[in-house]
This record gives structure tokens, sequence and C-alpha cells, in this order.
């Protein structure tokens, strides 16, 4: 009988894993078999690398210094709806990101509510193209995320502290000295530095709201190299420094993001007494209510908006939705294959290696991937006509990270609790799987499910770049009806592709919690 746990795991976590490194390595070695080293950069280039590292710490900075104020609000406030209100502070993270931006649109465009109030007090319009607009979406996906971490910090100072600061009479100012400044000082950094890197992968943004020489990000420049141009070495080129990018970037957050947790507690409800002095119920009551609306306006304009514009779709959406629908059940399939033995494999292990391996989709974007692959394929075979599984893999490698993040933790625990049943009753394989470790990581699964559904099902990255009309998936037709400004259809299928995301994922998890065991 081994000495170690082996039972639960086995060798298929490993196995997992090294396909991951592959599947990234071989799309590396594509890159590297056209990139001409000797090329160079020109002024184009550089242009590209300063905007997507400019933007990316403008957006990182904004989202959190928009999310201090806002998550303390909601730390300090109990209100008739906040359980709600902070539920939706996740649905940017879900919602497809072009339908985001149409959304956004709505609100800010050149004909948008904004710009229509203005021009009603005699005020210039705003735009929301180029650098602007770019900030502002990323905003707009990345302070819920913040604001979310942020107040995962607050709910761990123990009450008791909070208590010993109103028994001192303590003023607000020396609270925030005492109590929230370490608290922000530790959480702050490694939230600005998570958003950083997740700016720095963003394409569909920049597709829709950059372009043109100033406002051109790295990974739109790979798509413009090979879409247009198909100029593979300048895109395998731009591929390799967007890797590099975002590597660094990964490698420097991971590193310097905290354990949220600053002491211990008793468990009791937070009481802030200090938040009844002068006029700051007002100004908590000020910032929920512009970030609420902030977040829900291009929401609840998306839903008017495509409701007016469902009966002007194509025929042709419905086509593409069912692709859409396909790759991303097919992602879940992928990503749960890896995903699983990849979380039992991890949690045997301390953390270092082996998680590091789960986070390749933090640094290696979708776009270069798709690029490294469709060199490899090139020769061999039709790439346009391997377009929907490409997408749907690398889907799910790019929900990995987030993904062994919800499973890695209970499987630990599992792993913990039934070591010695598991050895005792010599539970070995899918026995094992099926007895110990499913029935108490439904929950999780259906969750880590649902969300790789809904990112799969939005996503507007590889299949830019390998699909033709018979094989777009909705997002990307959606950008196309945008493109030939069909707005009202664009609206209509914005909205189906709404409901898409949000019904894969409310299936997913309550299938996941449905009868779950605790």
């Amino acid at each position: 009988m081994a000495q170690r746990a082996q039972p639960i795991i086995g060798a298929s976590g490993f196995i997992a894993a090294t396909l991951v490194i592959v599947v990234v390595a071989l799309s590396f070695l594509g890159l590297g078999l056209r990139a001409e080293v000797g090329r160079g950069m020109g002024a184009a280039e550089w242009s590209a690398i300063r905007f997507t590292v400019v933007q990316s710490a403008i957006s990182a900075v904004l989202s959190v210094a928009c999310a201090i104020p806002l998550a303390r609000a909601l730390a300090r406030r109990r209100f008739v709806g906040r359980g709600v209100l902070i539920t939706l502070l996740g649905a940017p993270f879900i919602l497809p990101v072009i339908v985001a931006v149409l959304g956004l649109l709505a609100v800010f465009g050149r004909t948008g509510w904004v710009n229509t109030g203005l021009g009603a007090i005699g005020l210039p319009p705003l735009s929301i193209y180029g650098l602007h607009g770019v900030v502002l979406a990323h905003v707009f996906f990345n302070l819920p995320l913040a604001t979310r971490l942020l107040l995962q910090g607050w709910h761990s100072i123990p009450a008791e502290r909070f208590r010993l600061a109103a028994q001192l009479d303590l003023p607000p100012a020396m609270i925030r000295r005492t109590l929230e400044w370490p608290l922000l000082k530790q959480v702050v950094p490694g939230a600005t530095a998570l958003i950083f890197v997740i700016c720095l992968t963003s394409f569909a943004v920049a597709l829709t709201l950059g372009g043109g020489p100033r406002a051109t990000t790295v990974e739109l420049a790979i798509y413009q190299a090979f879409r247009f141009d198909f100029d593979l070495a300048r895109a395998s080129i731009l591929s390799i420094i967007q890797l590099g990018l975002a590597g660094g970037a990964a490698v420097f957050a991971l590193w310097i993001i905290p354990n949220v947790t600053i002491g211990g507690g008793l468990g009791r409800t937070v009481h802030r007494w200090d938040m009844r002095r002068g006029g700051q119920a007002w100004l908590d009551a000020a910032v929920i209510t512009l970030g609420s609306a902030f977040l829900v306006l291009p929401l609840l304009a998306i839903v008017l908006a495509g409701a007016r514009g469902l009966p002007q779709m194509p025929v042709g959406v419905w086509a593409t939705a069912g692709n859409s629908l396909w790759v991303a059940c097919l992602s879940i399939a992928v990503l749960l294959a890896i995903a699983l033995p990849m979380a039992g494999w991890i949690s045997t292990r301390r953390a270092g290696g082996a998680e590091a391996i789960g986070l390749i989709g933090l640094s290696a974007s979708p776009l270069m991937i798709g690029t490294g692959w469709f060199i490899l394929i090139n020769p061999v075979a039709d790439p346009v006509a391997l377009a929907l599984p490409v997408t749907a893999v690398v889907n799910a490698l790019m929900a990995l990270p987030f993904v062994l993040r919800i499973l890695v933790p209970p499987m630990r625990d599992v792993t913990r609790t039934y070591d010695r049943l598991a050895r005792s009753l010599n539970l070995r394989g899918w026995v094992a799987w099926r007895w110990l470790v499913l029935p108490r990581l439904r929950a999780q699964i259906g969750f880590a499910a649902g969300l790789t559904g809904a990112l799969s099902v939005g996503d507007l990255g590889v299949i830019a770049l390998f699909a033709d009309p018979d094989r777009a998936t909705l997002p990307l037709q959606m950008y196309r009806l945008m493109g030939a400004y069909r707005t009202d259809a664009a609206a209509g299928a914005a909205l189906l592709l709404l409901i898409m995301a949000l019904s894969l994922f409310w299936i997913c998890d309550k299938g996941g919690r449905w009868r779950a065991e605790a």
C-alpha cells in the first residue's frame, strides 16, 4: 500500500498539466517558426506597446481608485437590496465583452443618453472612442472585480477592532489611519496588478473602441497584421512581445497578491459606529448610487435596445448562435476534463510550479495561441475548417486560471478529510472520484462550468482570426452587424447573446447546487 494518498489523484492530473503546457508550447513554436528576429520593430509596434501599457495602467489605477469608496460604503451600510447589488457586481465578469461595449455606446456614445443630456444643456459631447473609450470600458469591467476584492478585505477586519475604536471614541480620520489604511496597503497593490494584467490581454474592447495609429494595442496589432495584411512574421513578433508583457506582469501580480485576511476575529457582523457621524451617510449613499448607475445603466440600455432590435435580426444570426452554443458546450467539456484532474494534482502539492501551470491563461492571450496554431495547422489542414474546435479549446484554457481558483481549495479539503478512508477502503481512480470527490464538489463544478460557458459563448478572440462567414459565432456576427451600421440588428443580437450567457451560467450553476452535498 502506498505511503501517501494516491487513490483520489492518480497520474491524470500530471497528464492534464502536461497537455496544457504542450498546447501553449506548440503555439509558441509556431510563432518562432515565422518570427523574423532580425526584422526589428517599427514605430507602429512601439506605439502599440506604449498604448497597451498606458491604457492598462490608467484602467487599473482608475478601477481600484473608484472601487475604494464604493467598497467602503458597501462595507459600512446595510440597506434593502444590498445583497442583490453585491451579486450584480459579478455580472460584468460573465457579461460578453461585445455586449457590454454596445451598452456603453448606448449610454456614452455620440448619440447616447449622456451626450443627449449634455447637448440639451448646451455642453459639448463626449467621445467614447480612442483612449477614453478603452479606459471607460475597462473600468466598467474591472470596477466590480476590484470592489469585490476590497469588500472581502473590509469584511476580514475583525468586528472587535471597530468595537474597540468605538469605545475609545476614535474619530473617522483615526479609524481610517489605524484600521483601513493597513488593509488598503495590503490589498490595493495586488488588485491593481491583477487588473493591469487583465487589461493587457483585452482584445474586444480595443477592437470596438480603439483603432487608429494612436489607439492600437498589441492584441489589436496582431489581429490587423494577421487579418488584413496576412503578415504572419509581424503577427508572430507581436505575439511574442505580448507574451513577454503579459507573462511578466502576471508573474509580478502573483508575487504581490497577498492573503486578504489580516487578523482573527470572533466572526460577528461588523457594526460601524463611526458611520453615523456627520454627512458620511449621505456621502456613502451618493457613492453607492453613482456606482450602481454606472454598472446598471449599460445593462438596461442593452435590454431596451435589444427588445426593439430582435425582429430586425437577419436569419443568419440564429445559425451563429448555434455555433456559439456548440463552442461553449465543447469548452465546458474540455475545461472539466483538464481542470478536475489538475485541481486534484495541485491539491496534494505545495503552492508553486504546479499551480503556476494553470495560470498560463493570464499571460498567454487567445490571439497569441491562435496565431501560433494557425501557423502549425496551415501547412497540413485548412485552419478555417477547425475554427470552432480551436476556439473552444483556447476558451477553455483562458478560463482555467479562474476555475482552478474555484476547485483547488475544496479539493484540498476533500483529500485531507478522506485520505485515510480512501486508503483503508482501497478506493482508487474513477471509484474514488465517483464516491468521494464529485459528490462534494458538485456546487463548485457547476459554478466553474457555468463561468466557462458564459465566458466562452461571448468570447471574441480566436474566432476573429480563423472564421469565415459560414463558421462565425454570435459575438463575431454581432461585431459585423455593428461594422455595417445595422445598429438595431446588432442590439437584438446583443440581447440574444446576453440571454445565452446568463442562461448557460444559471443552468450549470443551478444544476451543480441542486441536491449537492454539503
